[in-house]
């Protein structure tokens, strides 16, 4: 049999390329982002007692109602967000999946979207299997990969269906602020433009930065289909929960496409959640969490040749190697991992036209001694 590819040029994942390098040659794996360590004991307990209990059947489609309700007051007490839970808020499978939905239900073919790069590699595929079109916007170390909203004013055309932006964002830890917010109002005022924005690094954000969402601004919210993930947040980065909260007319288009996706997502999962975040500290500890993982991780690079600003959010810390080598920086990943023991992610595989800033990508959601033990061979270097 013959299959006529829809994606002929997408092949494996750099995430499992890299990790499976990883794997075969022992070395310390600071690409994949994902923790090495567990998740908090009492949430595994919910989740046993919730299977117990017999919560292992079928979800409602949107997700359970008391995990959309504590959802809502989370984040309408941390962002004076309001969203409705019975049709503003959508449990998923993961923020993929939140993503992927929201391209499925509102592009047509030749539609267009915004996408900034280095992007993560799920964007553009969902958006080319769902019709459309991606046009970039390219944002380089030279510029500390800040967007020029010039730039992203001039690509706009009446094709141009939506934007979509990550803060805090992967690969570079860049968080949007107030003028990048006040500058995409501009932007798309007056247009039909909707904003996808991934936010599964909330709550992964230092330096007494706050976090700001697209829809937190008055003229965006009406807009944008806000995803996020429980897993980056609470260390379950395999349970694939996610969620997408949107306005109601959005939400139920949003809907539409989800339900045939997955159509609901793990039941006692979505249960044990629900109950966990009661407590606010569970969510709120994340930012100190991670801060100091990223200050270890950065204090124990001050021997090496490697050049770096420190990460603003998410669990992801680039370094420059250009003091070390000009070799490309998939070679580079690539030789590193066999020879020093030590993966991690070459920045260009997030560039469409693979733009090499000569930069890595490093995780620090690691346990402190394989932090550790990766900085000392690094600053053999």
């Amino acid at each position: 049999m013959i299959i006529t590819s829809k994606q002929p040029n997408v092949g494996t994942t750099i995430f499992t390329v890299m990790s499976q390098l990883a794997a075969e040659t022992g070395a310390l794996n600071l690409s994949q982002g994902f923790p090495n360590y567990n998740c908090s004991p009492k949430l595994i307990e919910l989740v046993n007692h919730y299977m117990q209990k017999g919560m292992n059947q079928y979800a409602p489609m949107a997700g359970i109602i008391p995990l959309r309700e504590i959802l809502a007051q989370k984040t309408a007490d941390l962002y004076n967000l309001h969203y409705h839970p019975n049709d503003e808020i959508t449990i998923v499978s993961g923020c993929t999946e939140a993503i992927y939905a929201t391209m499925a239900a509102i592009l047509h073919q030749g539609d267009e979207v915004i996408v900034f790069e280095p992007a993560y590699d799920s964007y553009v595929p969902c958006i080319e299997l769902n019709g459309g079109k991606a046009v970039y916007v390219t944002l380089t170390a030279e510029n500390d990969f800040t967007i020029d909203w010039a730039v992203v004013k001039s690509k706009i055309t009446d094709k141009t269906k939506a934007i979509i932006l990550t803060t805090p964002h992967n690969p570079t830890g860049k968080c949007l602020t107030q003028e990048d917010l006040n500058h995409l109002a501009d932007v798309v005022k007056g247009t039909n433009i909707f904003i996808v924005s991934d936010e599964v690094y909330e709550h992964i954000i230092f330096d007494n930065r706050q976090h700001l969402s697209p829809a937190s601004h008055s003229e965006l919210k009406e807009r944008t289909f806000l995803c996020g993930s429980f897993g980056k947040t609470f260390h379950t980065t395999g349970w694939k929960l996610g969620y997408c909260q949107a306005p109601k007319e959005l939400t139920a288009e949003f809907r539409k496409t989800h339900q045939w996706i997955t159509f609901a997502s793990p039941t006692p999962m979505q249960y044990a959640f629900a109950d966990f975040m009661k407590d606010p500290n569970n969510y709120l500890s994340v930012r100190g969490f991670y801060e100091e993982k990223r200050n270890k991780f950065i204090n124990w690079l001050k021997g090496s040749r490697f050049t770096l600003k420190p990460a603003e959010g998410s669990f992801f810390q680039m370094v420059s190697y250009t003091q070390i080598t000009d070799e490309s920086d998939y070679d580079l990943a690539v030789r590193w991992t066999k020879e020093i023991g030590v993966a991690s992610i070459p920045i260009s595989v997030f560039y469409h036209e693979r733009y090499d800033n000569k930069i890595l990508r490093f995780c620090f959601a690691k346990d402190d001694e394989m932090l550790e033990k990766a900085a000392e061979k690094l600053c053999r270097l």
